[in-house]
């Protein structure tokens, strides 16, 4: 994700460290069948920008005559860009996943610099995503709209990472675009090749049990290229398929597709002359940079961290040593994970590393884990930054998109939706068939610039504000609830799934059920939301902590407030402002 800004996200970070203020940034996790306890796949986004609203748009099915096109809006800047056939059908969308429970998401890497630019008109990388879900209805089909996309038309945007599930399996797929004045005419002319607007991709099938994650650092490296295919027997040989034989993509023993063009643009541009078999994609397209191993795969790794223990050896590469051994593009887990814990994997700040956050002096007299932009400083000549985690204030929306192939597909799809700070979100679940979204994410109300006392977005923006100033007193408060809500939601679900499943030829009684409970929960969790907003303001009010007992806020024989609690700032603090101004606050 990115918002209003034309740098290169393969070095976010580094655009961050020189105080860009616009630069932004996005976090995706990918989980396959035999990953999780309950045999779902699973992808996680985040939508990390500093001028995004945080509601989730809707998109519904239609039919339109032949002849019609559809007018390209650039998700980003709101620019008109082209228009395109409109397709003769397309199906409904809640979020980022379409009725058939294929799920997109994304994070921008930018790549080279050449590359890194937009363009005038095109197809940007937020319409590939809805436009696709619009069209395909699982994962294989997405790939294809994709492509078609890519050979058709100019691609607007940077270097994109896109997680693609369904049901049954689950994808990574990297693009760039080309631009014409890369290419060199002696090397075209050497290699009889001839430029076409559009992009080079890779798209990698995760394998089953494995877990994958990408946030704005291309991640496929070397990859499977095309060998034999013995169509009699059924086999790829390499288990990989070029763009020209995308027939050959319903194979199910097809896990590698890739641009015709990936390697031989590259050869054409002057980037790459070794052989074919060591190309990797991400090295010669989105080469890396300190910024993409420490604010970047680093995210990563903090999940990978979490799933499985035996991860240390990677901590030297994400801190930024090139020299140290790369983080794989996918893991296996030592657990399969639940959906719950999915949720909690998209609440980090570095725990358990050495990049932790919450433990130095720019937490603050409460460790609060967030640092305010910019995000790299100076101090008397030296250079230093402050960590980028997948939790992070600037977050717009979020989702765990769920899909389980038991189910019938309107039914089996749930995108666990939430706003704002992923630490401090709950996830509330939409069903993938709703035809009507709660008012608290409608799209309009309130936006960035415009409050709005119904909208979710601000209701959690405004209890996370005032948490960050108390954070390791009032996060406490805030898991507990987070936490009620959700294992409740998860209890919820798994108790109206039969009743759902029953009505599943019934489409229109089926669609009711599903807009009743997703409206009935997010109904409830704003009311709980409200609560907890004022409870936090009365216990806290002005750097005071009240007393409580029994659940209630402690009163004395004659009804007035118990004297409240007054902890003092953390030791490290008191000895900072000791060092700083000590000799005027002593006490002789």
């Amino acid at each position: 994700m990115k918002k209003n800004r034309l740098l290169s996200a393969a070095v976010v970070l580094l655009a961050v460290l020189t105080a860009n203020p616009a630069a932004n940034a996005c976090t995706n996790f990918l989980f396959t069948k035999g990953a999780t306890k309950d045999g779902s796949t699973m992808i996680t986004y985040a939508a990390d920008s500093h001028t995004l609203y945080g509601e989730l748009y809707y998109r519904k099915a239609a039919t339109y005559p032949a002849g019609t096109l559809f007018q390209v809006i650039d998700w980003d800047s709101g620019t008109p860009l082209m228009k395109i056939p409109q397709a003769e059908h397309t199906y409904s969308v809640v979020g980022n996943m379409n009725e058939w429970q294929l799920a997109i998401g994304e994070t921008t890497y930018g790549g080279r610099d050449e590359l890194a630019k937009e363009i005038e008109g095109g197809i940007d990388y937020g319409s590939y995503i809805y436009l696709t879900l619009q069209r395909a209805k699982n994962a294989r089909e997405a790939i294809q709209v994709l492509a078609g996309f890519m050979s058709q038309y100019p691609y607007h945007s940077e270097g994109e990472s896109f997680s693609i599930c369904d049901p049954n399996e689950v994808w990574i797929l990297e693009l760039i675009g080309k631009r014409p004045n890369t290419v060199k005419s002696d090397l075209a002319k050497k290699l009889k090749y001839t430029y076409t607007d559009g992009a080079v991709w890779v798209a990698r099938r995760i394998p089953d049990g494995y877990v994958c994650g990408h946030a704005n650092q291309a991640r496929i490296t070397q990859f499977p290229q095309e060998g034999k295919w013995n169509k009699a027997k059924g086999k790829g040989l390499h288990k990989a398929i070029s763009s020209k034989h995308l027939d050959y993509l319903y194979e199910p023993e097809v896990e590698c597709v890739y641009s015709s063009e990936v390697i031989t643009y590259a050869r054409a541009c002057g980037w790459y002359d070794g052989a074919d078999a060591d190309f990797s994609f991400a090295d010669v397209y989105a080469p890396l940079t300190f910024s993409g191993m420490r604010g970047c795969d680093a995210r990563v790794y903090a999940m990978f961290h979490r799933v499985n223990s035996q991860m240390e050896q990677y901590e030297p590469y994400v801190m930024g040593n090139p020299k140290a051994e790369r983080l794989p593009l996918w893991i296996k887990p030592d657990h399969q994970v639940d959906v719950h814990e999915v949720m909690n994997l998209m609440r980090d700040h570095y725990e358990g590393t050495s990049m932790d956050m919450s433990k130095d002096l720019g937490g603050g007299p409460y460790n609060c884990p967030y640092r305010w932009r910019p995000m790299g400083f100076e101090v008397d000549g030296q250079k230093y930054i402050h960590e980028r985690a997948t939790s992070t204030q600037q977050t717009g929306f979020s989702f765990v998109a769920q899909c389980r192939s038991w189910l019938p597909a309107k039914v089996g799809g749930i995108l666990w939706f939430g706003v704002d700070d992923t630490y401090s979100t709950v996830y509330c679940p939409m069903y993938c068939g709703i035809t009507e979204i709660p008012q608290c994410f409608q799209q309009g109300n309130g936006d960035m610039l415009t409050y709005s006392e119904t909208s979710a977005f601000w209701l959690f923006n405004r209890v996370a504000n005032f948490v960050y100033g108390r954070y390791s007193d009032m996060i406490v408060d805030v898991q507990k609830l987070q936490n009620k809500l959700e294992l409740g939601f998860i209890e919820d679900v798994n108790s109206f799934d039969a009743k759902a499943k029953a009505q599943a030829d019934n489409d229109m009684l089926l669609t009711k059920l599903l807009n009743e409970f997703s409206n009935r929960q997010a109904y409830h969790l704003m009311k709980e939301w409200n609560n907890l907003d004022h409870y936090l303001l009365v216990k806290y009010m002005d750097g005071n902590i009240k007393r409580e007992k029994n659940g209630r806020f402690e009163r004395t024989a004659t009804g007035q407030a118990v004297f409240p609690d007054q902890p003092a700032y953390r030791p490290e603090w008191l000895r900072m402002i000791v060092n700083d101004h000590g000799e005027v606050i002593r006490q002789d």
